[in-house]
């Protein structure tokens, strides 16, 4: 069976219900579309927690080299890694206790979703979360 993301109502969900967003490959680079993103998610009310073992504060926070290395809950897991470098986040994220994990726009992996849902995760990919969160939560959280 293919694979299918949830419906928008339950992507409204999950964004509504959102407090700390780990963004795996966030670059500290502001011409990036990771930290373009990462901004504006923080700048929505999100709480960005950047995941970055090349630096150590992104867009005002203390970056951490890993997923494991993160000392509070993530709710949900945004990837910025080409897709054949994801089935390890996959799995860190099922080892953290993550709630969601989502791929970024262009990224789709298989066995990387199979890996997340077999750990309790729900899975979104292939889809902006910044452009998810301005379609269905326009006012903001």
């Amino acid at each position: 069976m293919a694979f299918e993301n949830p419906s928008r109502d339950r992507i409204k969900e999950i964004l509504s219900a959102a407090g700390n967003v780990a963004v795996v490959g966030l670059s500290d680079k502001p011409d990036r579309v990771s930290y373009m993103v990462a901004e504006a998610m923080q700048k929505k009310g999100y709480r960005i927690i950047p995941v970055n073992p090349n630096a150590t504060e992104i867009l005002g926070e203390t970056c951490y080299p890993s997923l494991s290395d993160i000392p509070e809950p993530v709710d949900i897991v945004n990837v910025f890694r080409r897709s054949e470098t994801v089935v390890p986040v996959a799995e860190e994220a099922v080892k953290i206790g993550a709630k969601v994990f989502w791929l970024q726009l262009g990224i789709y992996n298989e066995e990387a979703a199979d890996i997340a849902r077999g750990g309790g995760l729900e899975v979104i990919m292939d889809r902006c979360i910044k452009v998810e969160d301005s379609i269905l939560l326009p006012g903001g959280k």
